[in-house]
């Protein structure tokens, strides 16, 4: 399914991203339809959600949540498929934009002074020519109208996907791969952590470790999907 959907994105890319049909003059990336139908999780209008259960008793967040629910083979899938892999650096900034639009309407967003991307090693994202988590945090910026900071957390080991590990690997293959070079930039910022998807939080837990270490500091996790497993 997705060497077709990459195929006909490229010979007709005025398409949906999600479902494949011809997108409307004043449509972009994503059909009006799908953006109505996409399942949102609405967690960011509740404290007590899923995605902040994962963390308790592992890190201290000031909140949590996700946009979508991640479904194998559905239209969120789809879309996160073509962010990450076939180019459409510009989907990112979409949903990033359209996730803002949400969060802009809740009280504890408005203390965010920073959205930091959950980082890809210099490696791998060479070799994908962006970082997909930046692309989101660039729409959740234009939205919230915070800094975008891609440059202070570091992933100093090129370490192996998390796609198809168990729980435990993938707490594993995260261990201390993240570092903070300039901390003092950091001090006492109120930082909103963006990454694509959340499955077990591992990656991001790690990554909220390394900036909790930070005097002063607070984390609030966005991803765009949540994958229960």
């Amino acid at each position: 399914m997705y060497l077709f959907s990459d195929f006909i994105s490229l010979i007709y890319p005025n398409i949906c991203m999600a479902c494949g049909n011809a997108l409307h003059k004043n449509e972009d990336h994503i059909c009006s339809r799908c953006q109505y139908n996409l399942p949102k999780t609405n967690f960011y209008k509740i404290d007590d959600n899923p995605i902040m259960r994962l963390f308790w008793g592992r890190v201290k967040l000031k909140g949590a949540s996700s946009f979508y629910y991640f479904n194998k083979g559905g239209k969120v899938q789809n879309l996160l498929h073509q962010l990450k892999y076939s180019g459409q650096r510009d989907l990112g900034i979409k949903l990033g934009r359209m996730y803002g639009g949400e969060l802009i309407q809740i009280a504890e967003y408005e203390t965010i002074d920073c959205i930091i991307p959950v980082p890809l090693h210099f490696k791998k994202e060479k070799k994908r020519g962006y970082n997909q988590s930046e692309m989101i945090a660039i729409g959740l910026s234009i939205v919230l109208k915070k800094p975008v900071m891609n440059d202070v957390l570091l992933r100093s080991k090129n370490n192996e996907t998390q796609t198809n590990k168990a729980r435990f690997k993938r707490w594993e293959n995260v261990d201390n791969v993240f570092e903070i070079p300039n901390p003092d930039l950091l001090k006492g910022k109120n930082i909103l952590l963006v990454d694509d998807v959340i499955t077990t939080g591992a990656t991001l837990e790690s990554c909220a470790n390394q900036l909790l270490n930070i005097s002063e500091t607070q984390v609030t996790v966005a991803t765009i999907a949540f994958a229960n497993l």
